[in-house]
């Protein structure tokens, strides 16, 4: 049996819906089929408010100043996902285990793998794989899936860019 396999897709689509919250239903069900992250979904308007109260919690599981702190606001996420674990074959994508009930709407279903991806991520990794863009003009979130786990931008665009500005300003004294 393969271990999930969308929990990378599952952490960028999270920090993705807080860069760019979707305006549409249609628009939160496509970046969420687009990605191949379960079975076809369709979003409703109840789906669009509830995802963007989930990206406001996230938000603040991203800005978390302290890993206890990031730790308490994940634990409140996955308390409300819990589900028990199934072993499924939807879509002859190999056997692999889902934390949710069939049929669930999707922003249930983004708050479940999101939350599930994110605790094996950082307790794997490290809780610090969660961040901000360090280009002052940018501040994008971002989620650190680097082998390092060092990364400071959200973008190798943002990255060049203020190493462009670091540059110039070394060589303007």
């Amino acid at each position: 049996m393969q271990e999930n396999h969308y929990y990378r897709d599952a952490l960028r689509l999270a920090t993705d819906l807080v860069n760019r919250p979707p305006l549409r239903p249609e628009e939160l069900a496509d970046r969420w089929n687009e990605l191949g992250l379960g079975s076809r979904a369709r979003a409703s308007d109840a789906d669009l408010e509830e995802v963007s109260r989930f990206t406001q919690r996230w938000t603040a599981v991203i800005d978390a100043r302290t890993e206890e702190e990031r730790v308490a606001l994940l634990n409140e996420l996955l308390a409300e996902a819990a589900a028990y674990p199934r072993i499924t074959d939807h879509d002859g994508s190999g056997w692999h285990l889902h934390y949710r009930d069939d049929d669930v709407p999707l922003a249930a279903m983004i708050r479940a793998v999101t939350a599930v991806a994110a605790a094996k991520h950082l307790t794997e990794h490290g809780m610090h794989r969660l961040g901000r863009c360090a280009l002052a003009e940018c501040a994008q979130a971002f989620v650190d899936l680097t082998r390092g786990g060092r990364q400071r931008y959200c973008t190798r665009v943002c990255a060049n860019r203020d190493a462009v500005r670091r540059h110039r300003a070394r060589h303007q004294r």
